[in-house]
């Protein structure tokens, strides 16, 4: 009997499987993709850095930081060009910037949302006095779109807080619950009412000070993360290539039917979405699965265009854009590789990263999913020149969505999971989606591992 195994070998699985073998635990991870890494990607195209995946990560979220310096990574750490970090919202067909000071969609500063050509005077008079709001549900779950009409009046959820959220969850704000998705302003409004004056309280009390960038990924792609992780993983690691199909318990463990074959162990962690989870564990606990069953996912698509700069209008500086749900006809945003990060463009060349919804695009094919990029880069940017080269990278059922009452559903799944002794979810379906988030997830599962192999006296000594 095996005494672990991983299903997924995603940055979560990888970074369970890297908290194993530090513990000198063996372990079988199961992967059926023919690479490692899930999501993260990076590719090399004409001297171009290319992310198909996830392109960065938050800094103020440490998990993925300490990570990385854990695998000796450290020096090749770079942070994104916050000099030159405006974000552009489309709004009936002009590029308009974010106001300064935003967060999320609170205003922190008073003359750069006085002078937005992106909101209106009435959105800018509701903004002003919100300082005295006072809600009858504070503190309560809701949906986010409800809950910043509520607060900044419609505007301000059409052209803050969708682009902004469709940019991270790829998802609806009239579904995603404000609990989950924005945590900290749910406790603003129960302690202070207003979500201005609470966090400007806060920033007082130097709760939101940031010395350094917003965004930091490794200078040679955060592919060089995966492979890290697998050099480091590889003396403890069996890697199967292959499907897993379903669980079935037997006797004080698990066993896993992975093509055809059986493989038991103590300890199995489903390092990979819920709704494959769910499948996974059908036959073996169907409330466990129907729970997991009702997270709910949505598909994305990324398109990177690289084009030589002499061929390009004059671009605006920056980081890239939002396109509203209001003004979006496929486009959901789009960055500008070459002003986001150094290292990753050579100088003749801009390079841009586009993003669509996937669900209703994952079947078309590259031409269709290309000549759809192309058609809104030239209505929004003026862009008609043929691209060096264009990657498509479509990423099915791979962005969980928070919606209301998410928390309550993590609460069930966990309760119910406590029944099954050695069996443990990891990923983004639960407590984060961002990639510091799973690294979290990952690695606090396998720390539950390494401590009841160490309460049952199953620890290898070290060498």
């Amino acid at each position: 009997m095996r005494r672990v195994i991983i299903v997924g070998g995603g940055i979560t699985g990888l970074s369970a499987a890297y908290e194993l073998a530090r513990a000198g635990l063996p372990f079988t991870l199961v992967e059926r993709s023919p690479r490692l890494g899930g999501v993260i990607q990076t590719e090399r195209i004409h001297g171009c850095l290319v992310e198909t995946g996830p392109d960065s990560f938050l800094a103020e979220k440490p998990w993925a930081l300490e990570l990385i310096r854990e695998l000796g990574l450290a020096d090749q750490v770079i942070g994104s060009n916050d000099h030159e970090r405006v974000t552009y919202v489309l709004k009936r067909g002009r590029l308009r910037p974010l106001p300064d000071g935003l967060m999320m969609m609170v205003p922190t500063r008073l003359w750069p949302v006085a002078t937005s050509s992106l909101l209106s005077l009435r959105t800018k008079v509701r903004m002003a006095t919100e300082w005295f709001h006072r809600s009858r549900r504070a503190g309560q779950d809701r949906p986010v779109a409800d809950f910043v009409a509520e607060h900044y009046g419609r505007e301000a959820v059409d052209y803050l807080a969708e682009p902004l959220l469709a940019g991270v969850y790829g998802g609806d704000p009239s579904r995603l619950g404000v609990a989950a998705v924005l945590p900290r302003f749910l406790e603003l409004e129960r302690r202070y009412g207003s979500l201005t004056r609470g966090l400007l309280a806060l920033r007082r009390k130097g709760a939101f000070r940031r010395l350094g960038p917003l965004f930091q990924t490794l200078r040679d792609g955060m592919g060089r993360l995966i492979e890290t992780l697998a050099q480091s993983i590889d003396r403890w690691a069996e890697i199967l290539q292959a499907e897993a199909k379903t669980v079935e318990r037997i006797g004080g463990g698990y066993r896993l039917r992975v093509d055809g074959e059986w493989l038991e162990t103590a300890h199995l962690l489903l390092a990979c979405p819920a709704w494959e989870a769910a499948r996974l564990l059908r036959n073996l606990d169907v409330e466990l699965a129907t729970l997991l069953e009702t997270i709910p996912y949505t598909s994305s698509i990324t398109v990177s265009l690289g084009y030589v700069k002499s061929v390009l209008p004059r671009m605006p500086r920056g980081f890239g854009f939002l396109v509203p749900g209001r003004e979006r006809r496929g486009l959901v945003a789009c960055t500008w590789v070459s002003g986001k990060f150094a290292y990753r463009v050579p100088p003749e060349m801009f390079l841009m990263r586009c993003f669509l919804g996937g669900d209703g695009l994952l079947e078309s094919d590259e031409g269709e999913i290309t000549a759809l990029v192309r058609e809104e880069l030239a209505r929004i940017l003026n862009v008609n020149a043929e691209p060096s080269f264009v990657r498509v990278a479509r990423w099915p059922r791979s962005m969980a969505q928070y919606t209301v009452g998410h928390r309550d559903r993590v609460r069930a799944v966990r309760d119910r999971l406590a029944l099954w002794p050695g069996l443990l979810l990891a990923g983004n379906a639960y407590e984060g989606i961002g990639v510091p988030d799973c690294v979290r997830s990952g690695r606090e599962a396998a720390l539950q591992i390494v401590a009841r192999q160490d309460s049952h006296g199953f620890r290898p000594a070290p060498e």
